[in-house]
């Protein structure tokens, strides 16, 4: 399925400067198509977008998407899955728009097409022109909690009083649990807290590269590197009823996204069983684990894809349940997880994990974990 992200805020908040700087973040082969929504007639950033080595441009104008163009959206989605064929698809909509209606229809497509996934939905702020949050209204409240990340854009031209005004008004909203927040740097905003995890994007966490985090821009998150492997020379599962329970713990404020691969030999189950796409192989197999802001869904990756090679050095020995084998020198984990958290979290969160047990290998199995904080 294709990951869907979206990305609201309005008009001139810096939507577009976010998602540009994106692109350089991202895989030289990844192919991210764009779906714009914005009020007028006039097609202005599509040739912007197409400049940057965005792989496709679909645009619903004169109306908002959320509502009378909700129609449309089948259409543009298919339309961009047709003819592009991306990795995923960013839906840069106003800021007038109610992300928990265009969140449901996403959804709803999902469920009907298996063609979806709903990855995230952003809010971006423009601090310096500051509007849409300046209230403690029904609807400000609905928009934040739909929203699983404000990211306050154009903070450094305001005084630090304007910030906090901005940040107090949001904590104001009285949403439950708070929605977690995060500043851009100049419209750059690290893609480990926008974009979750996708077969294309596995691969780089495979090899060991999947944290490309550019040190001329400050980085508002912390990341946690973490590996479980079997003892030598044999081949465990990951123990999923300890996996799914710390899952189940980290805060949406407190940790962002937590993406990985795994191998276990009884399916995974996601947050939402209607969003699962396993197979349901009988025996050991692989998964991919996409967790954001509260949510998560593991996807199985099928036995004949290309991906589901190992992105690490040796073979994989596929085994029933309950066999252990043993395994070429070099055998990728049998976790690798990546944990994303709020800037000044990591250090506990490396705790909790290495002392829970919740990150283990079945039947007892006597497993390496190692939990790195990466720079």
């Amino acid at each position: 399925m294709i990951p869907v992200t979206i990305i609201t805020g309005f008009l001139g908040s810096g939507k577009t400067t976010l998602i540009l700087n994106l692109i350089p973040q991202l895989p030289k082969t990844y192919k991210l198509a764009l779906l714009k929504n914005e009020f007028g007639d006039v097609a202005i950033d599509s040739q912007l977008a197409s400049s940057q080595a965005i792989s496709g441009v679909q645009e619903l104008l004169n109306g908002c998407i959320c509502c009378n163009l909700v129609g449309q959206l089948s259409d543009a989605l298919e339309t961009l899955a047709k003819d592009v064929n991306p990795d995923r698809i960013v839906i840069e909509t106003s800021g007038s728009a109610f992300p928990a209606t265009l969140a449901m229809e996403v959804n709803r497509l999902g469920r009907e097409t298996a063609k979806y996934v709903l990855d995230g939905v952003m809010s971006v702020i423009d601090v310096e022109n500051w509007k849409g949050y300046e209230d403690t209204s029904y609807t400000a409240k609905m928009q934040a909690r739909y929203t699983d990340l404000i990211v306050l854009n154009k903070w450094e031209l305001v005084s630090e009083r304007r910030l906090e005004d901005v940040e107090d008004a949001i904590l104001a909203l009285e949403v439950d649990p708070p929605t977690p927040r995060s500043k851009s740097d100049k419209g750059w905003v690290e893609k480990d807290i926008v974009f979750g995890l996708d077969p294309k994007l596995a691969k780089a966490i495979g090899k060991g590269d999947h944290h490309h985090h550019d040190h001329e821009h400050s980085s508002e998150v912390e990341v946690l590197s973490i590996s479980l492997t079997s003892p030598p020379g044999f081949e465990s599962d990951v123990d999923v009823e300890k996996l799914g329970a710390f899952l189940e713990e980290p805060t949406r404020d407190s940790v962002y996204r937590i993406k990985g691969i795994l191998y276990a030999s009884t399916p995974p189950k996601s947050s939402d069983s209607g969003s699962t796409s396993t197979l349901n192989v009988a025996g050991r197999a692989r998964y991919i684990l996409n967790w954001a802001f509260g949510r998560w869904m593991f996807t199985e990756v099928p036995p004949s894809s290309a991906s589901a090679k190992p992105l690490a050095s040796g073979t994989a020995t596929p085994v029933s349940s309950g066999q252990t084998t043993p395994l070429p020198t070099g055998e990728e984990p049998e976790l690798r997880l990546t944990v994303v958290t709020a800037k000044y979290e990591s250090n506990q969160w490396k705790k909790r994990i290495e002392s829970s047990g919740l990150i283990a290998l079945e039947d007892g199995a006597e497993g390496q974990l190692t939990v790195q904080k990466l720079a």
